[in-house]
């Protein structure tokens, strides 16, 4: 089959880019984004469209390109599913807050009121995508549902995971490196998964259109996640291990990241990662492995979180130990909050947790961030449940002027790896300084000899 009209349920970090891309390359389907959250899509439909909900290089450009002409964004669901031959599925897949697998599962019931809803709705054949981050055999369930609640028309479910990196993510839609697209081995799988080839094969070369089953898509997803931050977790426990031994992590990483069988990519020592999929996708591969009574293999990448929280925690606790163990009424500067550069995206970031830590030890903080807001950052304290939005506020102050953050200051610590941070003025802001003037660099950003040349007090991760 041809598709003409797509529906996306979702206006999220991924739903959103990757519709807008797939409208500026297939400029004869029509593609309708939906969510539910009608401020999220009032912001989509901003007319001035720097506007936009997600703040991604690139973004903004390609949704003034195309949205009015065959992208559209709408919170009526229920018309998108009617008028679709393919709706993705794109809406949050977050751990499990309560419950049989609390802290590790995926909470699938958006998952599933997707799937009542298309069942409800639908009046002729779909093509479903799974394009949420998923457990292996999700599509089982999802199958269960629209076979036994619909109106008796044909669903076929595919398994097309995205492989994003948020700050990348136009470069990575434009030029993926892969694109999986897993169905079911029958004469109607086989074809709705050709359906799914064809409308990328408008700008992806196809030998990089890759199929499987439908169970091998949905956990390469969970698996490419979970090498990739086993890397970081790698590199990073090495870099303690570097600091104690007065050796380098970078000169580590660079000697054996030319070796062709291990690469260079991801092994950048840093405070931890962050993001919504890292840290939720091994969660999710550890609850599957102990459901299936794998407990070794649970254990196993278990200890990538394991090792990422205490990167977090000794970081946090280093400022403590160097501000000659006591950071209490002492003013710290914390220079970014997302979790990584070109991103406006928080979840799991580093800086949150580093934060929270100071903030029992009693700093008084202040931050800056380019791209987040105050409200954000806010929020982001308020879900660790640790103290109230009230004590939260008077603690810890947002500014949007860097040189304010660091006025007066005990010490900086950077947290999130802003190109604009390399431009600074740092001999301006020594000045404005408390002295001793401290400054912590998580991300490896920064000049050390010359931050020291300076006069500040530096510590870099990974650095002895």
């Amino acid at each position: 089959m041809k598709v003409k009209n797509i529906c996306c349920i979702g206006a999220g970090y991924v739903g959103g880019p990757t519709m807008t891309m797939i409208a500026a390359k297939c400029p004869h389907i029509k593609v309708t984004v939906v969510d539910i959250n009608e401020k999220r899509i009032a912001a989509w439909n901003d007319p001035e469209v720097n506007n936009i909900p997600i703040y991604e290089p690139g973004l903004s450009d390609l949704v003034g390109q195309t949205r009015g002409n065959n992208l559209f964004f709408s919170t009526d669901v229920k018309a998108a599913i009617q008028a679709a031959d393919m709706i993705f599925i794109s809406v949050n897949t977050p751990t499990k807050t309560y419950g049989v697998g609390k802290g590790m599962a995926a909470d699938l019931k958006y998952i599933e009121l997707c799937a009542r809803q298309i069942a409800e709705v639908a009046t002729s054949d779909k093509i479903i995508v799974e394009k949420s981050t998923l457990p292996v055999r999700t599509a089982e369930a999802i199958r269960s549902i629209l076979d036994h609640t619909g109106n008796g028309v044909q669903f076929d479910i595919l398994s097309n995971p995205e492989f994003l990196a948020e700050g990348t993510a136009v470069s990575d839609l434009l030029h993926p490196d892969r694109v999986l697209i897993g169905g079911d081995p029958t004469e109607n799988g086989l074809n709705a998964q050709q359906a799914l080839v064809e409308v990328y094969a408008n700008w992806v070369p196809k030998e990089r259109i890759l199929t499987t089953n439908v169970w091998s898509s949905e956990l390469s997803k969970l698996t490419a996640n979970a090498f990739l931050a086993q890397r970081v977790s790698s590199i990073n426990a090495l870099s303690e291990l570097c600091e104690v031994t007065e050796a380098d992590v970078t000169e580590v990483a660079r000697a054996i990241g030319t070796d062709t069988r291990i690469g260079a990519k991801f092994l950048k020592a840093s405070v931890g990662f962050g993001g919504s999929c890292f840290q939720k996708d091994i969660l999710n591969l550890v609850y599957i492995a102990q459901s299936y009574g794998l407990q070794e293999v649970a254990d196993y990448w278990e200890q990538v979180i394991i090792m990422n929280d205490h990167q977090k925690r000794r970081f946090a606790k280093k400022i403590v130990k160097t501000l000659f163990h006591t950071v209490s009424g002492k003013k710290i500067a914390l220079l970014g909050w997302a979790f990584k550069k070109d991103t406006n995206d928080t979840r799991e970031s580093a800086a949150i947790y580093v934060a929270d830590y100071l903030l029992n030890e009693q700093a008084a903080i202040t931050v800056y961030d380019p791209k987040v807001t105050a409200e954000q950052i806010y929020s982001d304290l308020n879900y660790l449940g640790t103290r109230t939005d009230e004590e939260n506020r008077r603690l810890l102050q947002v500014v949007t002027d860097p040189l304010q953050a660091v006025d007066q200051a005990h010490a900086v610590a950077v947290l999130t790896e802003w190109d604009e941070f390399l431009d600074y003025d740092w001999k301006k802001i020594h000045e404005h300084m408390l002295k001793p003037a401290f400054l912590f660099d998580g991300r490896m950003l920064l000049d050390q000899e010359m931050l020291q040349t300076i006069g500040f007090k530096t510590y870099t991760i990974g650095k002895g």
